[in-house]
């Protein structure tokens, strides 16, 4: 009997390549952008054909795949271009921890592997689920500062302000969570940080390294106690801005780490 499902995949951002790995279904991927980190033997295996809001449509085409898979109304013009072009096109937006785990559930069933799909997101499960308990013992839960980015400051979106509570944490500016857009999501006044007082800080700038000390140099940010205490670090956005695994594992990991270390330091 033949498979009926998708052979040739083209993956434009990491979540959805990292899944097919985790799926054991990588053999399906002809195509993958450049920015993908995860898993690391990707971008030694397959080739690269997009950047995140632009992609190489001669490339794309000439792989014949039989399924594009995209993500956000960024990628909304790539999209429209490849359905032009007699593309099979499916765009994911998801945005939360649920949004992460029905990503994984839709991809496994177009993949044609829903069981290990559902293997997958009860792994997870499990693993968030442990975390939440090891978080309901800590002495206290932290005031967390997401910085997503830093010229405009903006604070962390929908899944990472979940998985900052999942943690032990308390989101500084949780409101801002459900706003999917990065505009929406911007501090204008920066010393609304120094006003909520974090007790920990994470650094996750998308396209460059953070560099906590800068954060010194911010008129008044020497009076928040993140700084005061040391209690600043850095979280690859390859492991928590990507909404796919890697954020409900590796992102959810380090997260607690950090925020469980603080809460035991905390007076």
């Amino acid at each position: 009997m033949s498979d009926r499902h998708p052979r040739r995949i083209v993956c434009l951002t990491q979540e959805t390549c990292e899944t097919l790995y985790l799926l054991g279904e990588q053999h399906r991927i002809v195509g993958i952008s450049g920015f993908t980190v995860r898993p690391p033997q990707a971008r030694r295996e397959k080739p690269k054909v997009s950047a995140y809001t632009s992609a190489r449509l001669d490339r794309i085409l000439a792989l014949k795949p039989d399924l594009v898979l995209g993500f956000s109304d960024l990628q909304a013009p790539v999209a429209a271009s490849l359905v032009q072009a007699g593309l099979a096109v499916h765009v994911f937006n998801q945005r939360s921890v649920a949004g992460i785990l029905d990503m994984i559930c839709v991809l496994g069933a177009l993949a044609g592997v829903p069981v290990k799909a559902q293997m997958l997101i009860d792994q997870l499960q499990a693993g968030m689920d442990a975390t939440l308990n090891a978080a309901a013992r800590l002495p206290r839960r932290p005031r967390v500062y997401f910085e997503e980015w830093d010229q405009p400051l903006i604070s962390g979106i929908g899944w990472v302000s979940e998985l900052i509570q999942l943690a032990g944490g308390e989101d500084c500016f949780a409101e801002l969570g459900n706003r999917a857009a990065a505009q929406d999501r911007v501090i204008v006044d920066p010393s609304e940080v120094v006003r909520r007082a974090p007790d920990i800080i994470f650094g996750s700038w998308c396209g460059k390294r953070f560099r906590p000390r800068h954060l010194a140099d911010r008129p008044g940010w020497d009076a928040i106690p993140a700084l005061h205490n040391g209690q600043v670090f850095e979280i690859k956005s390859a492991d928590i801005l990507s909404p796919g695994p890697a954020a409900l594992d590796a992102g959810l990991r380090q997260l607690h780490q950090h925020i469980a270390a603080c809460a035991r330091a905390l007076p």
